[in-house]
């Protein structure tokens, strides 16, 4: 399924997972009608506990990306380009704060942050 974990991260792995698959879907490898492998077939391939597979899926359906039929499987759901917009702005904005957080450790001020970031935008 191209997901990898990263063990030594501090992000739980059912985020890892759920970050992979929703990258997945808005870049267009997982398409509307793909199916997922099942939670068991993940959690193995994978190694890790098929609780935390099913984790990463509950929050995907609740999220919208993904539903599951009882006894046929977990797949993705047409693809709501306003939710997938909404994610990827979300990461933007996740981004943006950390940078910021970043350029604020080492001194800098709002001045020369908001400076910065007109002369990239201008790249």
């Amino acid at each position: 399924m191209g997901i990898i974990i990263n063990n030594s991260s501090m992000t739980p792995i059912y985020e890892q997972m759920v970050a992979q698959i929703k990258a997945q879907i808005m870049n267009g490898e997982r398409k509307e009608g793909d199916s997922l492998p099942s939670v068991r077939a993940l959690a193995k391939d994978l190694r890790v506990s098929a609780l935390t597979v099913k984790k990463a899926y509950d929050e995907l359906e609740r999220e919208g990306f993904v539903t599951t039929v009882h006894g046929k499987g977990t797949f993705v759901t047409s693809a709501n380009q306003e939710l997938m917009l909404e994610e990827m702005k979300k990461e933007v904005e996740a981004d943006l704060e950390g940078a910021i957080r970043k350029g604020r450790s080492c001194g800098m001020s709002d001045e020369e942050l908001n400076e910065l970031f007109q002369i990239i935008l201008e790249d």
